[in-house]
Parts: C-alpha cells; sequence; structure tokens
C-alpha cells in the first residue's frame, strides 16, 4: 500500500526522496524494523489478551523436568507472527507480485489450519485437535494451489543465461551477462552437480519424450509432498521453549539470501543459479517475517510467556517451503531444513522401530528415549536451553553449508 502511495508522489514529483521505497534494501529494512516493533509492543497486548480468554497450554504428563510449570502458558502465539509478518507485507510489497501473493495465501491458510487445531484442543476439549486427515487435506489442497499456480501463471518465469560463445557484443548489455528471453520452467536447483540443475520433467520424459505435457503432474505432487513434509517438521520441533522460532529465523534468513540473488542478474550470474525475475520481492515477505520470528523469541525463549501452537508452527513450515520452492531451492531443503529432517525422523523411525519388534518380540523397543528428537536429550538430562542453543548453532552450520553448496560443484 505505501509502496504504491509513494510511487505516485514520486512520478508527480510532490515529495522529495519517495524514490527511496523503490529500492528492494530500504523496504526490506523497514519491513524488519516494523515487524519486530509489531511482535514485540503488541505482542504483549495479545499475550495479555490470550490470558483473559484463558487459553492455557494443557500440558501432558510426559515425565520431562519442568513440564508442569508450562501449563497453562498462552498458546495461540502464532497470531503475533502473522499479524507482525502480513502488516509490513501489506504496507511494503508489491501486492500485485504472483510471488507475494502466493506468501500471502499461504500464511492466511495454514493460519487457519493451525488455529481450528489450537481451538478445538483448547474449547472443544479434545486434546487430539484437528483430526490428522484434515490437516492432511489442508496441506494437499495448499500444495495443488501453490504447484499449479507456479506451473501456469505467465509471471512464474526464468532467464537462462547465453552461453558465452553465442553471447554477441552489444553497448546495451549494461551488466556484460547476456540471457535468453523469459521461459516457463520446470527446472530447479540441485546441489552437489556440476550443472547445478534439475528437471522436474526429466522424471517422466525419459519413458517417452511426449510426457513432457504432464510434467505438471510430478512439479505439483513434489510441492504437495515438500509443503506437508516441512510443515509437519516446524510442528514436531515445536516442543520447548524457542526451539521452533529460532531454527526457523535462521532458515527464512538462509533463504532471503537466496530470494535476493537470484532476483538479481550479477549475482545469480556469480553463483551460477538461475536469474528468476520478480523472485527479488519475496525478500520483503522474508524480512518482515524474520522480524516476526525474532520478535516472537522475546516472549518465547525460555522461560517461554507464549506458545505459537499450530497457529505458529504449521503456518512456519508452510511459509518456508513455499519460499523454497518459490526460489528454486527445494532440494536443499534436507540440509537447509536438518533440524526439521531429525525431528521428523526421529519420530518416524521410533514409531516404525516400535510397532516392527512388537510385532517379532511381542514387546515394542525403542531406539530413543522419546520422540521427537529434543525430547530424547531431555530425558537423556539436558537442560532444555541448552538444547535449543546447540540446535541453533547446528541451524547455523547447516545455513552457512547450504550457501557453500551453491559452489561446491
Amino acid at each position: 500500500m505505501l509502496y504504491y502511495i509513494f510511487k505516485y508522489l514520486e512520478e508527480s514529483h510532490q515529495f522529495p526522496g519517495a524514490s527511496l521505497f523503490g529500492f528492494l534494501t530500504f523496504r526490506a529494512a523497514v519491513a524488519i524494523i516494523m515487524s519486530l516493533l509489531i511482535s514485540t509492543i503488541f505482542g504483549k497486548r495479545i499475550i495479555s489478551f490470550l490470558q483473559k480468554q484463558q487459553v492455557g497450554e494443557v500440558i501432558r504428563d510426559l515425565g520431562l523436568e519442568g513440564q508442569k510449570e508450562k501449563a497453562g502458558t498462552p498458546t495461540m502465539g502464532g497470531l503475533i507472527i502473522i499479524l507482525a509478518t502480513l502488516i509490513p507485507v501489506l504496507l511494503l510489497a508489491k501486492l500485485d507480485n504472483i510471488y507475494i501473493i502466493l506468501l500471502i495465501i499461504t500464511t492466511l491458510w495454514m493460519g487457519v489450519i493451525g488455529f481450528l487445531d489450537d481451538y478445538i484442543k483448547k474449547f472443544k476439549n479434545d486434546k487430539e485437535g484437528l483430526k490428522g486427515r484434515f490437516k492432511v487435506l489442508g496441506q494437499i489442497g495448499l500444495g495443488i494451489i501453490i504447484g499449479t499456480t507456479l506451473f501456469f501463471h505467465s509471471e512464474v518465469t526464468v532467464k537462462e543465461k547465453i552461453p558465452a560463445h553465442l553471447q554477441i557484443e552489444s553497448a546495451a548489455e549494461q551488466t556484460g551477462i547476456q540471457f535468453y528471453p523469459e521461459t516457463k520452467s520446470t527446472k530447479t536447483t540441485i546441489p552437489f552437480v556440476k550443472s547445478n540443475e534439475f528437471d522436474y520433467a526429466d522424471l517422466i520424459t525419459w519413458i517417452h519424450p511426449g510426457l513432457e505435457k504432464y510434467a505438471w503432474i510430478v512439479f505439483v505432487l513434489a510441492v504437495i509432498f515438500i509443503i506437508t513434509a516441512v510443515s509437519n517438521g516446524a510442528n514436531l520441533t515445536d516442543g520447548i521453549d524457542g526451539l521452533a522460532a529460532g531454527t526457523s529465523a535462521i532458515i527464512v534468513l538462509t533463504l532471503g539470501i537466496f530470494a535476493w540473488v537470484s532476483g538479481n542478474i550479477i549475482f545469480s550470474d556469480y553463483l551460477n543459479i538461475m536469474y528468476i525475475p520478480r523472485v527479488e520481492e519475496i525478500t520483503i515477505y522474508i524480512a518482515a517475517f524474520v522480524g516476526a520470528l525474532i520478535g516472537f523469541l522475546w516472549y518465547n525463549t525460555y522461560p517461554a510467556q507464549v506458545f505459537m501452537g499450530d497457529t505458529g508452527s504449521l503456518t512456519i513450515g508452510g511459509i518456508i517451503a513455499v519460499i523454497a520452492i518459490a526460489v528454486r531451492k527445494e532440494w536443499l531443503i534436507p540440509v537447509l531444513c536438518g533440524i526439521f529432517l531429525a525431528e521428523n525422523l526421529s519420530v518416524v523411525l521410533q514409531v516404525g522401530y516400535f510397532k516392527y519388534t512388537r510385532k517379532k518380540y511381542g514387546a515394542g523397543r525403542r531406539i530413543f528415549k522419546m520422540a521427537p528428537l529434543h525430547h530424547h536429550y531431555q530425558k537423556s538430562g539436558y537442560h532444555e536451553s541448552k538444547i535449543v542453543t546447540r540446535f541453533w548453532i547446528i541451524g547455523i552450520l547447516l545455513a552457512i553449508l547450504t550457501i557453500v553448496t551453491l559452489k561446491i560443484r
């Protein structure tokens, strides 16, 4: 909204300095400051409101140290993250940008699913919350919307660099880099290989070249899987104070770097990654999102004054997945979101091994003392603050490794 107002003022020469809002870096800086202020200042009021509404967490006795003290702590704190993200985005971003539109839809869609889950748990006295099948259906629905839009929308394109031996010298080419015209593509970035690219169409065209017209189905299925996996991973990670919010802030900040360089001709050429027109606008959304997460951490670090609930965790996971897919770095998720992956795997392995051993030996056995993984360390006697800090450190190392993979071929 403010972007369009200042753009008008700039074009009409009515306000000196209005051109600042045309700079991506300036709007991103304002977005992160604004979201920080909203989440810290108004976050306290939201927490007070949740306390008055008696939206307190119901704690199941899992035998964990300090668990009982958390009973009654306000949940649904994900509302703080959602509001602190959307308000700066609506004010500062280009609202006609397809990537921004998809991220707003993702935030609201996953926010509603998470809110319903928290609402049922608290006000309907159902500890299971929203039935798992409805959560999955919601994630599949979002995956279909995101996947089909990214595949068919005319503004979702890439520009591939013209090989050096085919480039034509031109005084008009200020950067010295020449690209083919914008094209639709199902290509994405893949680490550790020389070409650094993978085309989803290759998954079926090896059978017959004519199957390329069905590549959109493969792409949509991949998007559904990624959104479901990452949102559930973030949901499982939200188990101790500050873990999910801090880990997510590291992941999102890294994706912000990818979004910025992918939308910049010079840096995308230097890193030898795809140049994606218009994707740089995601940087505004990411800046607001990072500010919201850090502001939320002010109240969520040990001892937490508020929990994000599924309202926050499912939304966070969905946003991370969609950003990664939009900037075509989704194949880096296993590295970048390694914490989420470990949490997911710990549950899958624990449940799978327990069922297998129960069937084979008559009594179930466990790999971990408790799953998800962070609870295993709690059972091992580590204080949750130490667990969170060390997971953050691992998250930072994974983020660095993710960036480095772009140059490891």
